[in-house]
C-alpha cells in the first residue's frame, strides 16, 4: 500500500491564495471519526477529484494549538452543554510557516460559526496588546478571567474539490498535553467537510462507502475529557469510548 506522502503527492496542487476563493455562503459542515489506517485506502481515491494545499512545498502541514479557557472551564462546558452562542479562544501557529494567529471563534444560535482573528509572533500563554483589544471588542471576557487550558497538535491535509465549491480537512497524530500530561491518538484520523448544500460531495460518498458515519467532535473538547477525567463530560462520553476503541484497534 502507497503511503501517506506518496499519495498526497498525486494530488494536483492549490496555493493559499485560490483556496481562499472558495466561498462557501450557504454551507453544511460535516465531521468523521476513523481509523488513520482507513486514510491511504480514502486519499487513493480522491485524488483525481481534489487540489491539495500546497505552501512552501508543504502538502502536509504541522499545527500547534492553544486554547484559553476559565479556571472552571466555562468555555468547555457551554460546549458541552450544547449552548449557542459559545466562544473558543486560542492561538493557533502554522508551524511550517512559523504564521501564528490570536483567534476568536464565535458558534451563534442559528449554529453559524464566524472567526476572528490576528497575527502573533507566536502562541503565548498571556493575552495582552491587540489580543487582548480583540478578544474584549469580540466577547465579554477579558485576559484576567481566562488561562492556557490547553495544547493542541496535529498535521493536516487540505483538499479542495474541481468544482471550488467543497473544502476539506484532515487531521492526524493529534497530541493532546496539560502541564506534564500528554495523550496521542496516532490511530485516529478527523476529516471536516465543508460544502455547498446545493452540492454533492465525493469525499462524503467514499467515507460512507468505508462505513465510516458522520461524528461531530470538537478536538479542543476531546483534549479536555482525555486529561481531566473529573470534569463533567457525560455527553461525550460514548464518543470518547469509540474513539478510543479506534486508537486502540488500530494496532
Amino acid at each position: 500500500m502507497s503511503t501517506i506522502d506518496e499519495l498526497i503527492a498525486l494530488f494536483e496542487p492549490i496555493s493559499l491564495e485560490k483556496m481562499d476563493e472558495v466561498t462557501l455562503l450557504n454551507r453544511m459542515d460535516s465531521k468523521f471519526v476513523f481509523k488513520s489506517s482507513k486514510l491511504p485506502c480514502i486519499l487513493g481515491q480522491l485524488y483525481p477529484s481534489y487540489y491539495i494545499l500546497e505552501i512552501n512545498q508543504v502538502r502536509l502541514q504541522r499545527y500547534e494549538t492553544l486554547y484559553f479557557d476559565t479556571p472552571e472551564h466555562r468555555l468547555y462546558l457551554n460546549h458541552h452543554n450544547k449552548r449557542l452562542n459559545r466562544f473558543k479562544v486560542r492561538s493557533r501557529k502554522y508551524v511550517d510557516s512559523g504564521i501564528c494567529y490570536f483567534e476568536i471563534k464565535f458558534k451563534n444560535n442559528k449554529s453559524r460559526t464566524f472567526k476572528e482573528r490576528n497575527k502573533q509572533k507566536g502562541p503565548q500563554e498571556e493575552i495582552s496588546g491587540k489580543q487582548e483589544r480583540l478578544l474584549i471588542s469580540h466577547t465579554k471576557l477579558t485576559p484576567a478571567m481566562l488561562q492556557p487550558a490547553l495544547w493542541v497538535n496535529f498535521s493536516r491535509i487540505t483538499l479542495v474539490n474541481h468544482a471550488m465549491n467543497e473544502r476539506v480537512t484532515i487531521d492526524t497524530g493529534l497530541t493532546f498535553k496539560i502541564g506534564t500530561r500528554e495523550v496521542t491518538y496516532p490511530g485516529v484520523a478527523i476529516a471536516e467537510v465543508k460544502q455547498d448544500r446545493m452540492s454533492s460531495s465525493i469525499i462524503s460518498g467514499i467515507l460512507h462507502k468505508e462505513h465510516i458515519p458522520g461524528s461531530r467532535i470538537s478536538k479542543y473538547c476531546l483534549g479536555i475529557i482525555t486529561l481531566n477525567s473529573h470534569i463533567k463530560q457525560n455527553n461525550f462520553k460514548q464518543k470518547l469510548l469509540h474513539i478510543n476503541k479506534l486508537n486502540h484497534d488500530n494496532y
